[in-house]
């Protein structure tokens, strides 16, 4: 068992990179934000990880695989964000409940919902991801961190790459015929 009485660095605060050189009042915004992401990224992947169990139908061997997919890009996208909130000199934000009271998105409720209805409101979320990703470049940019800016826009590109799929998904044309569906 760990003797440690105190922590060694409280979640809020910020103690500036030596070796980064981002002034703390900089990284304290980065940190907020990358943080902020971090949440909604996680509320997002667990959302779809629903879906992902959930899944029935038709389709649901395609569409079941892809989630899968979209979950572990979107873990791979969280740990980026972490990484970073931690190198700027931050605590990245852990916890189930903490990433619903931190992300500014809303995941749906606990219930089940039929695959069009869900992969819609996956849709909603990726969409409020996007525009959230995209303030954050212009903010770390503006502040002048370069390599933070970059990191966000490749979580973004894997982000828009998964939203667009989804519109595909939910597009109306399909090989499955209403047959197949009664």
């Amino acid at each position: 068992m760990s003797t440690q009485k105190q922590a060694r660095q409280r979640y809020g605060d910020v103690h500036e990179s030596e070796a980064l050189r981002v002034p703390e009042e900089k990284a304290e915004q980065l940190v907020d934000a990358l943080n902020s992401d971090l949440a909604a990224t996680y509320v997002l992947y667990h959302q779809i990880k629903k879906h992902h169990w959930l899944v029935e139908g038709a389709e649901f061997l395609d569409i079941h695989e892809y989630l899968g997919d979209v979950a572990a890009d979107l873990e791979d996208g969280a740990d980026v964000l972490a990484e970073r909130a931690q190198a700027l000199g931050g605590v990245p934000l852990s916890g189930g409940a903490n990433y619903e009271e931190h992300a500014p998105v809303t995941p749906e409720d606990a219930d089940a919902y039929d695959i069009r209805t869900s992969l819609e409101h996956d849709l909603e979320i990726f969409g409020d991801i996007t525009e959230q990703l995209r303030e954050h470049i212009q903010l770390a940019n503006n502040l002048g961190d370069y390599n933070t800016e970059e990191q966000l826009r490749e979580v973004l590109e894997d982000v828009e790459e998964h939203g667009h799929h989804l519109e595909h998904y939910l597009e109306d044309d399909t090989l499955v015929t209403s047959e197949t569906l009664e």
